[in-house]
């Protein structure tokens, strides 16, 4: 049963801040709505590959959701990301005759500001290591906007790969695999076994998601305090001391070329993304077409 990647999640303290940096990072920002019975709003960055930034945010207090604990502990930044699948349910129980027991399906839905409401179900994973699901009940491109809305003046077209700390490279590949399924059918995900990195404090695994890959990246566990400074410092370990497994940065591919350019963290509310393309520099582009770039 093919997964692919759908959307990341970022949590932002201030949803209209946030929609304005990202227009000025040269992104084409669309708002989408709020989520009945919760306190949340969001906006969407989507790409020409299908999948989409959340810009997330709150209204109000909501101490019982994970992503707004997440939040006030760690600040803005990546949270979450999901995969598509093509029947929830089905996804679900697939899982679990596999091993993995996911949490769902679970009714959701949004109000667009037209008033579309739209529906889905998502199932959670019992770990921050892995994504949850979401599988749509009303059509997709209701909830994903296509056309003009996926064109975006910095370049950027879809995300290359996904960077996920773990603390057991092993353990996390196997949920991986229970999650995926059979490597052989077609269209399946291609899940790397794991790699050990000269120096041997870091292993990593590829995971490709049709035209994205998450990168699986791991520490050994004794090493994750000492690695918070130093000269050798490991990212991984300090990423794991401080804020656990999840995700942490991604790489947009850009039909403008040029170094990979990374923007500031504050015009990003905290989500660590870089540019990597085969065209014009973006910071070029920013220079001659959109000076309000960064």
């Amino acid at each position: 049963m093919t997964l692919q990647l759908d959307h990341i999640v970022i949590a932002v303290n201030d949803l209209e801040a946030s929609i304005d940096d990202y227009t000025a990072l040269g992104f084409n920002v669309q708002r989408g709505g709020d989520h009945p019975g919760r306190t949340t709003h969001n906006a969407l960055v989507v790409f020409a590959d299908g999948s989409y930034f959340e810009l997330i945010a709150w209204k109000a207090r909501a101490p019982g959701e994970r992503w707004w604990q997440v939040l006030q502990r760690h600040g803005e930044g990546i949270v979450d990301f999901a995969l598509l699948p093509q029947n929830t349910a089905e996804t679900v129980k697939a899982a679990a005759r596999r091993g993995l027991v996911l949490d769902g399906p679970l009714d959701g839905g949004r109000v667009r500001p037209d008033g579309e409401r739209l529906r889905w179900q998502t199932a959670r994973p019992p770990s921050p290591d892995l994504p949850f699901l979401c599988g749509d009940i009303t059509p997709r491109n209701l909830r994903v906007p296509e056309g003009d809305a996926r064109v975006h003046p910095n370049g950027a077209t879809g995300v290359a790969s996904l960077s996920i700390a773990v603390r057991d490279l092993d353990a996390t590949l196997a949920r991986y695999r229970a999650l995926l399924g059979d490597p052989e059918a077609a269209g399946s995900a291609r899940v790397g076994g794991a790699v050990t990195l000269p120096g041997g404090r870091s292993r990593l695994a590829l995971i490709e998601l049709g035209n994205s890959t998450l990168v699986l990246s791991s520490t050994r566990g004794a090493q994750e305090r000492e690695d918070l400074e130093g000269e050798g410092a490991d990212p991984i370990g300090a990423r794991l001391a401080l804020n656990g497994e999840g995700p942490f940065a991604v790489v947009l591919r850009t039909s403008l070329a040029g170094a990979p350019l990374s923007p500031d963290l504050a015009r990003t509310h905290g989500a660590s993304i870089e540019f990597d393309g085969h065209g014009e520099s973006p910071r070029r582009h920013e220079a001659s077409a959109r000076p309000a770039f960064l």
